[in-house]
């Protein structure tokens, strides 16, 4: 069986992402230009055979953007 490429934490916080930019209506490209990534990282990230994620730089950029606290992307209780 193979692991997963991503921990159960990394895995929530791009959940909670793409929930966000989906509710906004934002595709990929928009978040990306947001952020001030490249497109296919946005698209990396959001694949589950990828190994991208979100690190704390992004998560302060995601808050500003989203206008959330950055904890607004953690789960309440650990994983």
């Amino acid at each position: 069986m193979a692991k997963p490429l991503l921990t159960p934490i990394e895995q929530h916080v791009v959940d909670v992402v793409k929930s966000k930019r989906q509710q906004k209506g934002w595709s990929q490209k928009e978040l990306a230009y947001e952020l001030n990534l490249s497109i296919g990282y946005i698209g990396d990230i959001e694949s589950s055979k990828e190994r991208a994620k979100f690190n704390l730089k992004h998560i302060n950029e995601l808050a500003k953007v989203f206008e959330w606290s950055p904890k607004d992307f953690l789960p309440e209780k650990p994983l």
